[in-house]
């Protein structure tokens, strides 16, 4: 961004890896940011209507293995088991870190939740314009977004989400790019206190 004299920064990340990618450079830089979530894959459906996610495929392989389905159906269930773009369909590290960011501030609401494939992914695109601007205009950075209260609000929805335990990982680092410190014992402290409350597959 500086070597182009960028004056602001959307990102589109869409893994494990890449979101905290984005807003660890988001954090170094401190200029006007935000990040749009590419979305999560939508469940796909077996040829007998079962609900199928990526974790149904790598089941098939054992069941292939140990001899309870035959080639046929574990090739029915790979192949249906992710239907389209986005990340893997399941509370992992994608969808945790997406809902992370979040509650932290730094995707427009509803960011975490809405399927990559699904129109009102498109609209947040565009709204992502307008909010860039505004940022711009008020001079609100990363910094000022993602203090140690945003992170309280991250680990706490990772908790009641019973969410990806490399969100730890991440959250840490991210909290460094951004001088706020942030430790395990904190993970440890949200956990004793707050209950997990819902078991998603997006």
């Amino acid at each position: 961004m500086g070597a182009q004299w960028y004056d602001g920064n959307i990102s589109l990340p869409g893994c494990d890896k890449n979101m905290p990618g984005v807003l660890i450079a988001m954090g170094r830089l401190n200029r006007p940011s935000l990040m749009v979530y590419g979305g999560t894959i939508r469940p796909g459906k077996s040829c007998a209507g079962d609900t199928l996610d990526i974790v149904s495929a790598f089941q098939a392989y054992g069941e292939f293995v140990a001899g309870s389905i035959n080639e046929e159906k574990r090739y029915e269930i790979i192949r249906n088991a992710c239907p389209g773009a986005g990340a893997c369909g399941g509370m992992y590290t994608a969808n945790t870190m997406a809902s992370a960011t979040e509650a932290m501030g730094m995707t427009l609401p509803y960011s975490s939740s809405t399927p990559a494939t699904h129109p009102d992914k498109i609209k947040e695109c565009l709204d992502a314009g307008t909010a860039i601007r505004t940022l711009l205009e008020r001079d609100i950075k990363p910094r000022d977004i993602m203090t140690r209260k945003a992170f309280e609000n991250a680990m706490v929805l990772t908790m009641v989400l019973g969410g990806s335990t490399n969100a730890v990982l991440h959250l840490l680092a991210i909290a460094r790019s951004v001088g706020v410190t942030l430790t395990i014992d904190d993970f440890q402290t949200v956990s004793d206190r707050i209950p997990f409350l819902a078991d998603l597959k997006p």
